[in-house]
């Protein structure tokens, strides 16, 4: 089993596995199958991300992105990861990130699906997945995430998760090139319903 340790008493899975999904970090050997899927959800995505840098689809682009997330991981910083259907099917990308320690316990979560992916209930799953890997291998108190007021599939899906709306936060994030207004959400570990522990180790 592939682990990633962040201190003498949490290893991390290099896998995390939900219902019917996996996650795991991005490779290099994913770089065909990613961009094909970004391409294609182009604008699908755009309304709701960060404007894209123009080499963002590019292989070089893809590595300097590998190369960061692993840092990341093994930095302890944030846990970037490829969502895949059991079929070994690329479906998009979740970020548990920000994640701060000490006195905070606490991560933030954002995702992406591709266009023809959408609706189906997979996000749900791996966030549900990523959720319990935060409060359990990551021993997290918190995990937060937020959304565009307008974005209705994204508050489902975090209720469905587990979330509480927590506030609104007024031109949180640039989007789109727009500073734009958010609603936020929160999840603490004491309020999730039982969630079986995801399922870990080498897929």
């Amino acid at each position: 089993m592939a682990l990633f340790r962040i201190g003498p008493n949490i290893e991390i899975p290099h896998f995390v596995r939900g219902d019917g999904v996996y996650l795991r970090p991005p490779e290099m050997r994913d770089f065909e199958a990613w961009s094909s899927l970004r391409e294609h959800s182009r604008d699908f995505l755009t309304p709701w991300e960060p404007t894209w840098p123009g080499d963002d689809l590019t292989r070089a682009a893809f590595r300097r992105r590998v190369r960061r997330h692993q840092q990341e991981i093994e930095s302890n910083e944030a846990y970037p990861f490829l969502v895949f259907r059991d079929d070994d099917v690329l479906l998009g990308g979740l970020t548990l990130g920000q994640i701060k320690r000490g006195v905070v316990q606490a991560a933030t979560l954002g995702y992406w699906i591709g266009e023809i992916f959408a609706n189906q209930g997979f996000m749900t799953r791996a966030a549900r997945a990523a959720v319990a890997f935060s409060f359990g291998s990551l021993r997290l108190h918190r995990v937060e995430a937020s959304c565009l007021p307008h974005n209705a599939a994204s508050m489902r899906l975090l209720e469905r998760v587990g979330f509480k709306r927590e506030g609104y936060a007024r031109a949180y994030l640039r989007i789109n090139g727009v500073w734009e207004d958010h609603l936020l959400f929160g999840m603490l570990e004491s309020d999730q319903t039982p969630l079986r522990p995801p399922r870990q180790g080498k897929f």
